[in-house]
């Protein structure tokens, strides 16, 4: 019988079906057990939270598939995944919509001040201090979006929809494709509101930083769901209390590369109580009907896998060996 670890919380669904596909290990709950304790017999692992490294993968002698329960991957060495014969599979756009709708939550909380609407209203001040409350309307602004694949496509007509203009860079895509194209330091000078949607690679680490900050519009809203490391977080937070951005609504932080659980005892100062800005904790993905999505496609994949078929969704080509 084949072992499946699950390392973090997915839908109870998807859980219970999973063990028609064999023995499940759970990483997490009162019955977790770590990954050392099962690395010579797993199979496969389905990956949430946490991080999958080379020494955990070449220590796997049995390990067929690592199934990432979402889009990113930064979180698995795919690499050494396939020099160990490893398949590395995602779910690219499972969990689209309801990142969608997290981006214009973020957004219309900030341009509408909920959460020191909220602060006041707690506090018993109704109408003391309304007039700094005072937002701003979406309708006539441009949303600038870095990215345009499946999320950052996808944001467009909600944005269109809402009476925002639209622009997008986006270096997978032609700019004579969509006249709505445009290079990166225009969107940073036009956008009133600039989304991200990228992944984590070399290229777009700190892709927003101090530089990009000073060359946006006065006032402007940033808002991050894509990953953290993409922006350069002292940078925007210096940008926020200097008042060159107005808000910025982040669902990712760069400190969980180093600790998915517990980022902010090792964030930047002041990420958590800066007044113009909201963070939450990597959750834009988090609806009952994403998780299940998601999960089911990270499911599939590994039953593909223990059937020796090849999954969908592959991030890397491991080498062929055999198991026994």
């Amino acid at each position: 019988m084949s072992l499946i670890y699950v390392t973090s919380p997915i839908h109870e669904t998807v859980l219970a079906r999973l063990s028609d596909l064999g023995e499940v290990r759970l990483g997490y709950g009162v019955n977790a057990v770590s990954y050392d304790e099962i690395r010579n017999e797993v199979d496969a692992v389905f990956l949430r939270g946490g991080h999958i490294n080379a020494e955990m993968i070449a220590a796997s002698p049995k390990l067929r598939i690592i199934a990432r329960h979402g889009a990113g991957y930064d979180n698995v060495d795919y690499k050494a995944a396939q020099t160990h014969g490893v398949w590395v599979t995602n779910t690219p756009g499972a969990n689209r919509r309801s990142v969608i709708e997290h981006v214009f939550a973020l957004l219309l909380s900030l341009c509408r001040k909920l959460p020191l609407a909220t602060d006041q209203t707690r506090n018993r001040n109704w109408a003391q201090d309304r007039l700094a409350l005072t937002g701003i309307e979406l309708e006539g602004r441009t949303v600038g979006l870095v990215g345009f694949g499946n999320i950052g496509s996808s944001v467009a007509p909600v944005a269109e929809a809402l009476g925002m203009k639209v622009i997008f860079t986006d270096p997978a895509i032609e700019p004579a494709s969509d006249s709505r194209w445009t290079d990166f330091d225009t969107l940073l000078s036009t956008a009133d509101v600039v989304s991200l949607h990228v992944p984590l690679l070399a290229t777009t680490r700190n892709l927003i930083g101090a530089a990009e900050f000073a060359r946006m519009k006065e006032g402007a809203v940033l808002i991050n769901t894509s990953r953290g490391g993409v922006v350069d977080e002292v940078a925007m937070v210096n940008a926020l209390k200097s008042g060159k951005l107005a808000g910025a609504g982040v669902d990712v932080l760069n400190a969980e590369n180093i600790d998915m659980i517990r980022p902010f005892e090792h964030s930047t100062p002041d990420i958590a109580n800066t007044p113009n800005l909201i963070v939450t904790a990597h959750v834009a993905g988090q609806t009952d009907e994403s998780l299940m999505r998601v999960g089911m496609s990270a499911l599939e994949a590994i039953a593909a896998v223990l059937n020796d078929e090849v999954p969908a969704h592959p991030v890397n080509k491991p080498v062929p060996k055999s198991f026994s």
